[in-house]
């Protein structure tokens, strides 16, 4: 069982990464103004196996359907204790796709995947551009389907986000993103106030 001192951990490393990468090196144009607003929920998760994950999933799914975005706009499932190898992690992704589906979420919810050891078809472990989705923990993004339509509907050519993201990972290198996300991950509780 997760402790209260372990699930501050895990939200504030995971805190510093969406502050530190995703906001400040704009990786997510969309983030900034959720974050700011204190639109983020900040799930962990103590699912141990891909049943209780799912369920998990499920449930934060329909916390999201119950509560006015103006209240909570995305959640961040966070699993430490599950599919930490990225593989087992990526094929559950199929699992969460038909849930989406089969649950009736489809439409109305989009997951992204974030993950410590992500790698992207065709690169190398090592290869820089896979830091755009790696992350202190393994994550599960819940993201409303308005919101995100609304947020690309204000942005000049979304569709090269991906494309700059890469050309920024490859810029800073391996090293320094690979150090940023070591600072996050070291990141103690009381440092982050």
């Amino acid at each position: 069982m997760t402790t209260p001192a372990d699930v501050d951990s895990v939200i504030a490393r995971t805190r510093c990464w969406v502050e530190k990468v995703v906001i400040a090196l704009n990786l997510c144009p969309f983030a900034r103004m959720p974050y700011d607003a204190g639109l983020v929920r900040f799930f962990v998760s103590e699912a141990a196996t891909r049943e209780a994950l799912l369920q998990d999933l499920q449930d934060e799914l329909e916390r999201l359907r119950d509560t006015p975005a103006d209240e909570i706009d995305t959640t961040l499932l966070i699993h430490p204790n599950a599919l930490n190898n990225f593989l087992d992690y990526n094929d559950f992704l199929d699992v969460v796709d038909a849930l989406l589906e089969q649950g009736g979420y489809a439409g109305e919810f989009q997951i992204a995947s974030m993950h410590p050891n992500y790698r992207f078809a065709g690169t190398r472990a090592a290869d820089a551009e896979n830091y755009t989705n790696r992350s202190p923990y393994p994550i599960l993004h819940l993201l409303r389907e308005d919101s995100l339509e609304h947020a690309l509907s204000t942005y000049v050519r979304p569709d090269k986000i991906p494309e700059r993201n890469v050309k920024l990972m490859e810029k800073l290198g391996t090293e320094h993103m690979r150090a940023l996300l070591e600072q996050c991950q070291s990141l103690n509780p009381d440092e982050s106030e």
